[in-house]
């Protein structure tokens, strides 16, 4: 599945919005990808999911014991690509701010974890669901997403296999160009920042 292809997933979900969003990363764009809304429907999702699980198996990052999503956007796709791969999931979930593995989830210095997302934007909430993992003492080998928006550019301190890599323009909230000042800004995403 290419780039083109996944990007039709989102527009037939009605999941490719177009107006003046502000990112979970805090950065605003004239484009959203609303993942819920392909989420929401079970097929379109294992379809997206397989096309990640074999991109990641053809780049030979192998093998892993085990699959971890940062709740709660990756925790969809985490899962389902877990079932694809035949690899255990869990995920980390912010407590008091910081990720970390609850729930009775567990790893240990024997562990080599891929790491699941579902958008990468600038690769913050990778970095920080990464540094959570490796406080267990096991090791983060790769890192898969499905869309990587920032066209290549995030550093997420592994290596990152996405099915889809666009270049969305983000612009932090003190340089807007002007088309996006004379919109109003929506928060569609889960994560509270404010604008």
């Amino acid at each position: 599945m290419n780039t083109d292809e996944v990007l039709e997933e989102f527009r037939q979900a009605g999941a490719l919005l177009e107006g003046h969003f502000i990112l979970s990363s805090g950065l605003r764009s004239p484009v959203f990808l609303q993942k819920a809304l392909v989420f929401r429907d079970a097929a379109r999702t294992a379809r997206l999911c397989e096309a990640l699980a074999d991109k990641i198996r053809a780049g030979g990052h192998g093998p892993f014991t085990a699959i971890v999503s940062p709740a709660l956007g990756g925790i969809i796709p985490g899962y389902e690509t877990a079932r694809v791969m035949g690899l255990p999931f869990m995920f980390v979930e912010r407590d008091q701010g910081e990720f970390s593995l609850r729930r009775g989830f567990e790893l240990n210095a024997a562990d080599r974890v891929l790491v699941i997302e579902d958008i990468v934007t600038t690769g913050l909430s990778s970095r920080e669901c990464i540094a959570a993992i490796q406080a267990t003492g096991a090791k983060v080998v790769a890192q898969g997403c499905l869309v990587d928006r920032s066209g290549g550019k995030a550093s997420v301190g592994v290596p990152l296999i996405s099915l889809a890599t666009v270049n969305f323009p983000a612009y932090p909230a003190d340089q807007l160009p002007p088309e996006l000042e004379r919109i109003p800004a929506i928060k569609p995403g889960s994560r509270g920042l404010t604008p």
